[in-house]
């Protein structure tokens, strides 16, 4: 006879909450099933290692049947079933879980057991009432000479009843809801495509075969060119993962044929790397670097993220708490039995044990490709060509924070072999009397190189870092130092690198011509912040710094980004070489006619803009000066 009984109170309210608003997705109703199921056949499995009247060579399996006729879907097991009291305290009171209680049975009896089971039944169950109008579950227990049926449509009450079942095991049938045009169009659940589709995306590791009966179109035997229907029993889920397999059983073609599949890309990743971690902390993962960025890599609408498994059972496609910002462009996947999830499992807690796998996989990537560019340089340039700036960026993030950690995997060209180096490579190139390491801002390299604040650089053989990316200085800003060298931009300040009697030359030069470098500046007026004769230039005629503070790159930079502030500007320094001819003109000018220094004046600084890569502020009026001065020379 069919005993009917009422949910408790607040079962209730959790299975309402349940249905409505925890699970995104209806479509998990299924994964949730069926990691139920491998739970029940890990139980049944345990418990037969341990008790001769239970067989342990069971075939086991979890089966799902369909019929679109009766709209139903139907999930067996071969594993530990339910008794009567079971079934009341797992399924009648939705907080109680079978398996939680299992386990602390467990570890009150053994402190050795490590059984792989993914989560609690009676809790992920009632996600079948999302798509289900009523759930019938047919049930035994080896340890009960009954078999028992429960039923309910999720409201108030279910039902349990006897019936006659010989084998172990669990039966639950689903009938769907009907379709309607604001909600799921429930039928999709009894197509064949979409139970295949399911099982791939969620449950493609569980460890036990998922078998379904498929159609198939095969060709007939006397005639070739017709096909019949047949239909066979298929297993759906691959059941290993490849990320709990040895090293020594995966080839990169494995890997490499992974990574295409799961992530949808047509070539093979830069780097594939394989952790199996075992410890306080349990967890595998394989992290891919892609060898080339996604279109969309620094849109906003670019999600970050490695997919996330508990015990090869899919959790969520983009858990974002695994990446730093400057490892967005991985891929990859973390499984770990460690992970504290909620009673929904696509809702993962922010745990310690997340933030530890988290800080373990940076520091893994980080060491691989330190060891990429030590044996493998050619492919750590291709890959730091891709990403390189996205590792400057973690430099610059989080005030510096990870600076230490990425500093020896930064690179930039060098001046001299006009090929990448690091900042390892260049501090032990160094010259001996060099204070300081050297580099210059700007737009290319060939424009680096001819740059007038160069010359005296190269005259004394100083290598120097060119710095292309908008993110370089500020890197750089943030890393302050490496191996104790402070870096030295050679268009801001004074280089310091004349000789006595090189200074004591210039500061005679200086007193000689106060009165000319100070027309100069009273004709740029606020232009320039200062006008100085310049010990840096060897050959060119004029050039344009900075003083210590903002640079030239970066008020580039931050006048173009958004919410800029336009005041933010660097202090402008005109730089005029004594020893060229141009400044011998200027001299004599000035004792002849003062008037016409104004209009060189602004020749100059217009001059040194140009050559520092700044937009002239009117080129017509620069265009128009040049032509009159080439007109004057003629005469």
């Amino acid at each position: 006879m069919s005993q009917v009984r009422e949910f408790k109170t607040e079962s209730k309210q959790l299975l309402n909450l349940m249905i409505n608003s925890i699970y995104t997705h209806k479509e998990i109703f299924l994964r949730e099933l069926i990691s139920n199921a491998s739970d029940a056949i890990d139980k049944y499995h345990f418990l037969s290692l341990q008790d001769d009247s239970l067989k342990s060579d069971e075939d086991y399996k979890i089966e799902i049947e369909l019929s679109k006729d009766d709209k139903t879907i139907t999930i067996k097991d071969t594993g530990i079933g339910m008794t009567e009291e079971e079934l009341v305290e797992n399924l009648g009171t939705i907080a109680k879980s079978g398996t939680k209680s299992f386990l602390e049975k467990l570890k009150e009896n053994s402190e050795n057991i490590n059984l792989d089971i993914i989560g609690q039944f009676g809790v992920g169950f009632y996600s079948a009432f999302m798509v289900s109008s009523k759930v019938v579950v047919k049930t035994k227990s080896p340890f009960s000479k009954d078999g028992f049926v429960w039923e309910s449509s999720g409201e108030e009450t279910y039902s349990i009843e006897k019936i006659d079942k010989k084998e172990h095991g669990t039966e639950i049938t689903l009938y769907l809801r009907e379709n309607s045009e604001e909600d799921e169009q429930y039928d999709q659940y009894v197509e064949e495509y979409k139970i295949k589709e399911l099982v791939k995306k969620y449950s493609d590791y569980v460890r036990y075969p998922i078998m379904m009966e498929v159609t198939k179109q095969v060709p007939k035997e006397d005639k070739k060119d017709e096909y019949e229907s047949i239909t066979e029993v298929e297993t759906l889920n691959s059941m290993i993962p490849i990320w709990k397999k040895s090293k020594a059983e995966i080839t990169d073609e494995d890997l490499n044929q992974f990574y295409q599949y799961q992530f949808h890309d047509y070539e093979d990743p830069i780097k594939s790397i394989h952790m199996n971690v075992e410890g306080v902390l349990n967890y595998n993962a394989l992290i891919f670097i892609p060898k080339k960025a996604p279109y969309d890599l620094y849109s906003e609408k670019y999600e970050k993220g490695l997919q996330l498994y508990s015990k090869g059972v899919f959790i969520m496609d983009k858990c974002k708490e695994l990446v730093p910002d400057y490892l967005r462009f991985i891929k990859g996947l973390v499984d770990s039995p460690d992970l504290s999830l909620n009673i929904s499992r696509e809702m993962l807690q922010h745990s310690k044990q997340l933030n530890k796998i988290a800080s373990n996989l940076e520091k893994k990537i980080k060491n691989e490709l330190e060891r990429m560019l030590k044996n493998n340089r050619e492919d750590y340039i291709e890959f730091y060509k891709t990403y390189g700036v996205n590792i400057k960026y973690g430099v610059y993030d989080q005030f510096g924070a990870k600076k230490d950690l990425l500093k020896d995997l930064i690179l930039f060209t060098s001046s001299k072999t006009k090929e990448l180096t690091t900042l390892k490579e260049y501090v032990e190139r160094m010259n001996e009397d060099q204070e300081f390491i050297y580099y210059a801002s700007g737009q290319s390299i060939d424009q680096l190189d001819k740059l007038p604040q160069m010359e005296l650089l190269k005259d004394k053989d100083y290598e120097v870092l060119y710095f292309t990316d908008d993110i370089d200085e500020f890197a750089i800003k943030m890393l302050m130092q490496y191996d104790e060298k402070k870096f030295k931009n050679i268009t801001q300040g004074d280089l310091n690198l004349e000789s006595k009697e090189e200074k004591k030359e210039l500061e005679e030069k200086e007193k000689t011509y106060k009165k000319l470098l100070k027309y100069i500046k009273d004709s740029l007026k606020d232009k320039v912040s200062e006008v100085k004769l310049s010990s840096r230039l060897k050959d060119s005629a004029v050039c344009l710094v900075s003083k210590d503070d903002v640079s030239f790159e970066m008020e580039k930079v931050l006048s173009v980004m958004p919410g800029a502030n336009q005041n933010i500007k660097a202090q402008r320094v005109l730089e005029i070489n004594p020893n060229h001819q141009l400044f011998q003109a200027l001299e004599a000018l000035f004792e002849k006619d003062k008037k016409q220094i104004k209009q060189y004046a602004d020749l100059l600084y217009s001059q040194a803009l140009l050559i520092e890569g700044f937009k002239l502020e009117d080129p017509i009026e620069f265009s128009n000066k040049m032509c009159e001065l080439m007109i004057k020379s003629s005469k």
